[in-house]
């Protein structure tokens, strides 16, 4: 039996999220190993576990994978939901890349200083209504299915519920104009293995808070 894939980084969301999430999706049970102090990072890059010095990174079939994307292309190839052929292919790639843009601000926003927050949530916003989800809306209306790509689960569509996870927990009233993105939201999250990640005790991770935020900074000697 094979073993599970092993998951480096600290007990919250940040860049490890969507990778929780798309193992989730695909029905991988997964380990994870959080980093609790700054030598408990300095000790994977010793050990040469850490390519680039950094993680997240993701043990599985006797690979030691970082860098993010790499993390994602592979499960996503693994556990088929990447699209049929390479033009499903890269319909999936731009929208799983706006679906990034936009939690880098939300990731960048998190750790921001207190004195910047209020003008950067404005700002994300803004994108989200008047960018984002008009963009993600349109491409449902476009063909009418019941999923982003190909008529069938890719983790375009993993990525994106993720996503609109987000935009609900800063501001429901976000997602009011966007009925067919709520209900693609409530059709992937009724899949059985999305549901169970949704349940309360799952890997999933909460919002950071001024805690987690603390052992970040520390992990990676941050000010």
């Amino acid at each position: 039996m094979a073993a599970k894939p092993k998951l480096y980084y600290f007990d919250g969301r940040g860049r490890m999220e969507p990778i929780r999430w798309l193992l989730a999706a695909a029905g991988v049970e997964f380990e994870e190993e959080f980093l609790e102090t700054s030598k408990d990072l300095e000790k994977l890059r010793n050990d040469g576990s850490l390519m680039f010095q950094q993680v997240p990174m993701v043990e599985i079939d006797g690979m030691k994978l970082v860098q993010c994307r790499a993390i994602l292309n592979y499960i996503a190839a693994k556990y088929n939901l990447y699209g049929k052929d390479t033009k499903e292919r890269a319909l999936i790639d731009m929208y799983i890349e706006g679906v990034a843009d936009l939690n880098e601000m939300y990731l960048f926003w998190s750790i921001s200083p207190p004195n910047e927050q209020a003008a950067k949530m404005t700002q994300m916003k803004d994108k989200i209504a008047n960018c984002y989800l008009p963009a993600f809306e349109k491409v449902l209306k476009s063909h009418g299915q019941d999923y982003v790509v190909g008529n069938r689960l890719s983790r375009a569509d993993i990525h994106l519920v993720e996503l609109l996870y987000t935009v609900d927990e800063l501001d429901p009233s976000l997602l009011a104009n966007f009925p067919l993105l709520k209900a693609l939201k409530a059709r992937i999250s009724n899949l059985p293995n999305v549901k169970k990640f949704l349940q309360p005790g799952s890997p999933r991770k909460p919002p950071m808070d001024e805690k987690c935020l603390a052992k970040v900074k520390e992990i990676f000697q941050l000010k």
